[in-house]
């Protein structure tokens, strides 16, 4: 039957079984909200996308002018140019001493590493495969593997331990359909940080169980005791890792759409098939522009170790303004720039859960917007992001508590 089918006075759109369960994603639709509302005359103080409010460094700006005028404005190889995979490689290769080597031809550049998020699971996983999601975590993947025809299996995180899992977590969670997992640190949306033990611990329970497992790298420069450490350092072998990176967070360049995965070889080759059937290239100048990101690496450190900073003394007023309000708990944010607090306290209804409610209120009543729980699968909580500059961040926080103390008992 087609998806569009006629009646006496309109057409009626019936969405195919691909997307039929497909959920619109939550951060961009309270943004769009916030939008709404400033349009209208509102005052809206957004703190739900996950965007840094910095330009994007002036050195990365220059290079891509340049490349213009060099007639960088053309096809280029689906998987990316060489100079930039090979930067990658040589960034990835400081860090991972396994048994094989990693070349460029292990290396494929996307449109945003959302897309190589959604490659890696559409070509890894398909119909009766399970994969174990350590949860909260960022919405979309739920929807990625989906969209693979697998099944998503959530394991919530422990909230004594920043709702981190553990690898005995997600051996219970585990069924003969386990085919892989998907892991992301510093986290979306908890600010949590993996340390070395935890990782070690999770590769060792895949590397047992042959199952792949999928890092998503893009927050690792921002945390606040270091960069964070990779699963790349501790394996050593690649055989069943995908690790995924990009320039969007770190380098304030998430317009500019460029990710990359590093992937066993026949992996990698299916993930460029696919997508020379799907976008093909990511855009040129805007490879160029992440080329210099990664390869000017004096300029690239000290910008991100400024915006680094700003985010850490954010993080840090933050927490102190919610000293004012004890009966708030939230994850102590150790990277990234998002606040994870519970309002269960403010007791939502049963069906959408504290964080829907809580959410809504604070929007309409104060102006201030957020991200529910709901849409990272813990409908008691929500995220706040830092990713504004520091007086909207602390007037936000002040409202969210006043929002709360509205609404708890």
């Amino acid at each position: 039957m087609s998806p569009v089918t006629e009646t006496a006075t309109h057409r009626v759109f019936a969405p195919s079984a691909n997307i039929a369960l497909l959920k619109e994603s939550a951060t961009i639709a309270v943004s769009a909200r916030a939008k709404a509302l400033r349009a209208a005359g509102r005052t809206v103080i957004d703190l739900g996308a996950g965007e840094p409010d910095f330009d994007t460094p002036e050195f990365i700006r220059r290079a891509a002018q340049r490349a213009i005028d060099a007639g960088a404005t053309h096809y280029t190889a689906t998987e990316g140019i060489l100079p930039l995979r090979e930067a990658v490689v040589a960034l990835a290769a400081a860090e991972y001493h396994g048994d094989e080597p990693i070349t460029p031809a292990d290396v494929v550049v996307s449109n945003g590493s959302k897309q190589s998020l959604f490659n890696a699971c559409f070509v890894l996983f398909g119909p009766g495969d399970e994969v174990l999601i350590p949860t909260p975590s960022w919405t979309s993947y739920y929807e990625m593997v989906a969209l693979a025809r697998a099944e998503a299996v959530p394991v919530h995180g422990d909230p004594t331990n920043g709702l981190k899992v553990t690898a005995a977590m997600l051996a219970d969670a585990a069924t003969p359909a386990t085919k892989g997992l998907m892991l992301n640190s510093p986290c979306n949306p908890t600010g949590s940080v993996y340390d070395r033990s935890e990782l070690a611990a999770i590769l060792a329970l895949a590397e047992e169980r042959g199952w792949w497992v999928i890092s998503d790298d893009i927050y690792r420069q921002i945390a606040y005791a270091g960069v964070a450490p990779s699963l790349l350092e501790l394996a050593g072998s690649r055989d069943r890792l995908v690790v995924i990176d990009g320039v969007a967070k770190a380098y304030a360049m998430t317009g500019w759409r460029i990710g990359w995965a590093i992937a066993p070889r026949p992996v990698a080759a299916a993930m460029s098939a696919l997508q020379s059937h799907t976008t093909s290239n990511a855009a040129a100048v805007s490879q160029h522009a992440a080329l210099a990101a990664l390869t000017e690496r004096e300029a690239a450190g000290d910008a991100i170790a400024r915006m680094v900073r700003e985010f850490h003394a954010r993080r840090d007023a933050v927490v102190a303004a919610l000293a004012d309000e004890p009966r708030l708990p939230f994850v102590y944010p150790e990277g990234a720039f998002y606040l994870y607090l519970d309002v269960s306290a403010t007791r939502g209804d049963e069906r959408s859960g504290a964080g829907t409610r809580f959410a809504r209120h604070l929007l309409d009543a104060h102006g201030a917007a957020v991200v529910p729980g709901a849409a990272f699968l813990t409908p008691d909580w929500v995220r706040l992001s830092y990713a504004a500059p520091r007086d909207q961040v602390l007037e936000g926080v002040r409202r969210a508590i006043t929002a709360f103390r509205e609404l708890a008992p």
